[in-house]
C-alpha cells in the first residue's frame, strides 16, 4: 500500500485525505490543534470553516456554484457531506459549521487507512507529503518552507484590486494607450476631469472599510515580514492628501486622450487579467473598503458607471506561496517534489476553492499517469484555476472562482444571465467529454 502525509486537516487536507484513503492509499494525517492552536480556529475538528458558513451559490450561473458542479463531477468527497448539514440560505449552500465539522472529523478518525496524529510538524522530510497548512501555517514550519523555497517566494498577506467585466465598460469615455505609447496599448483608461477626481477621492476618504479579523492582525513575532509598496489600500492613499492618487498610481503623464489631444487631470488604468481581455482588473485600486462601498465608489470612475464586478478588491492576512515560480505542473515544488502543496497556502482563495485544490492535487497523485490536470478543458473553472497556478504572473495574487478566467463564447450574447448559462452548459460538456476519454 502506498503511504503519504498531509500536513493539516482543514478543507483542502481533509478532502484530500480521503480521497486518497479512498484510492487506498494509507494516510498519516497530522493536525496540530488542539495542543497548539491558531488564533482563528475555535474546535479541534477538522474542516472548520472559521470565517463564515457559506460555500456561496449553488447556480451554476455563478462562478461558484458552477465549480462546485465539477467538482461534483470529479468526484469531491466534503461537499456531499456539506449538503447534508445545510441550512436555509436560499441558493447558497450555507451549512451548520459545527456539524459539518463534527461529520468530517468522524469520517476521516474512523477511515480503515487514515491514521490521526495530533502534533505540529516543523520540518518537511523526503517522504510523499502534501502540505494543506493554510493562511495561518506555524512558525516553525513556514521558517522551513522558507529556507526550501526562498524567502521571497512566500507572501504574508495578499493585496486584491477588484475585477470588472469587460462588456460591461464604456469604450465611449474609455481608451487604449500605454504610457508614453510605449509598447502595445494594453492598458484601458479611464480620463478624470478635476471635478470628477477631487469627487472621488472625497468618496474614498469618506467611504466604510472591512473591520479586520482579530487573527489577520496577529503576526508572528519572529519573522520579518516585507510588504509590497503597492500594498497600501487606496482609500489610505487618498487619506493622505487630496493630490496624493493624483501624483501617484493616478498619474495622468504619458497617457494623452487620443479623442481629445488632452492629457485627463488623472487616469485609472484597467489591466487585462486574461488573453481574451473578457476581465480587467484596476490597477492600484487594492482596497478594504466593504463590498457596496466598492461598487459605489468605483463606479464614479468615468466609463465604469455600469460596471458589473467579477471580483471586489481585499487586502487580508494571508500566508500563500508565489505559485508559478515554485510549482511543477504536478503542484509539487520544484526544490521539493515530493512536497506537493494544496489549498489556501498554494495560492486559491475561498473554501470551495480550497476543497477544490485537495481534491485536484489528490487525483494528480492518486490516479498518474492516467490523470494529468491538463485535461480539464481552459473552459472550465476547475482548469483555469489550476492553469492560473502555473501561469507566468509578476504579481501573483490568489484567486478564487470567477467568470472572467474562462475563454469568451464564439458568439455574443448580450443577456447576462444567459451568456453565464451558455458558459456553464459548455464547461460541463467539455468537462465530462473529457473525463470520458481518460476513463
Amino acid at each position: 500500500m502506498k503511504k503519504i502525509k498531509i500536513i493539516g486537516a482543514g478543507l483542502a487536507g481533509s478532502e484530500a485525505a480521503l480521497q486518497l484513503a479512498d484510492a487506498g492509499w494509507k494516510v498519516e494525517l497530522f493536525e496540530m490543534r488542539p495542543h497548539k492552536r491558531t488564533p482563528a480556529h475555535q474546535t479541534e475538528y477538522f474542516a472548520e470553516l472559521v470565517c463564515s458558513n457559506s460555500f456561496k451559490s449553488k447556480l451554476i450561473t455563478t462562478a461558484a456554484g458552477l465549480l462546485k458542479k465539477e467538482m461534483e463531477i470529479l468526484g469531491c468527497k466534503l461537499l456531499p457531506i456539506a449538503e447534508k448539514c445545510r441550512v436555509p440560505a436560499g441558493n447558497a449552500l450555507a451549512i451548520d459549521r459545527k456539524l459539518f465539522a463534527e461529520k468530517i472529523t468522524d469520517l476521516i478518525e474512523n477511515h480503515p487507512h487514515i491514521s490521526v496524529r495530533r502534533e505540529e510538524v516543523v520540518a518537511l522530510d523526503d517522504e510523499p507529503t502534501i502540505v494543506a497548512t493554510g493562511p495561518l501555517t506555524s512558525e516553525n514550519l513556514t521558517r522551513n518552507i522558507l529556507e526550501i523555497i526562498g524567502e521571497k517566494h512566500l507572501y504574508f498577506f495578499d493585496a486584491i484590486a477588484p475585477i470588472v467585466d469587460a462588456e460591461s465598460l464604456d469604450r465611449n469615455i474609455i481608451y487604449e494607450k500605454t504610457r508614453y505609447d510605449k509598447g502595445e496599448a494594453d492598458y484601458l483608461n479611464c480620463p478624470f476631469t478635476k471635478e470628477e477626481y477631487y469627487r472621488f477621492v472625497e468618496s474614498l476618504q469618506n467611504a466604510e472599510k472591512h473591520k479586520a479579523h482579530e487573527f489577520e492582525t496577529q503576526f508572528f513575532q519572529n519573522i520579518d515580514f516585507r510588504f509590497y509598496e503597492n500594498c497600501t489600500p487606496i482609500e489610505e492613499l487618498a487619506r493622505r492628501g487630496k493630490d496624493t492618487l493624483r501624483f501617484g498610481v493616478m498619474r495622468p503623464v504619458g497617457l494623452e486622450n487620443p479623442k481629445t489631444q488632452k492629457r485627463p487631470f488623472a487616469v485609472i488604468q484597467l489591466r487585462a487579467e486574461n488573453k481574451e481581455k473578457t476581465a480587467y482588473n484596476l490597477v492600484g485600486c487594492q482596497t478594504m473598503l466593504k463590498y457596496g462601498e466598492q461598487k459605489k465608489i468605483f463606479r464614479l470612475i468615468p466609463g465604469m458607471e455600469k460596471a458589473e464586478f467579477l471580483r471586489f478588491g481585499s487586502i487580508h492576512r494571508n500566508s500563500y506561496l508565489n505559485a508559478p515560480h515554485i510549482f511543477n505542473p504536478d503542484l509539487s515544488l520544484k526544490n521539493k517534489p515530493n512536497i506537493f502543496v494544496a489549498g489556501q497556502l498554494s495560492g486559491v482563495e475561498g473554501y470551495t476553492e480550497s476543497v477544490f485544490s485537495g481534491l485536484l492535487v489528490s487525483l494528480i497523485i492518486s490516479q498518474s499517469p492516467k490523470f494529468n490536470p491538463n485535461v480539464l478543458p481552459q473552459s472550465t473553472i476547475s482548469g483555469q484555476l489550476y492553469r492560473y497556478l502555473l501561469k507566468e504572473n509578476k504579481n501573483f495574487q490568489p484567486v478564487n472562482a470567477n467568470f472572467g478566467l474562462l475563454p469568451p463564447l464564439p458568439e455574443k450574447i448580450k443577456d447576462k444571465k444567459l451568456k453565464k448559462a451558455k458558459l456553464a452548459e459548455r464547461s460541463l460538456e467539455n468537462l465530462k467529454a473529457a473525463l470520458n476519454k481518460i476513463n
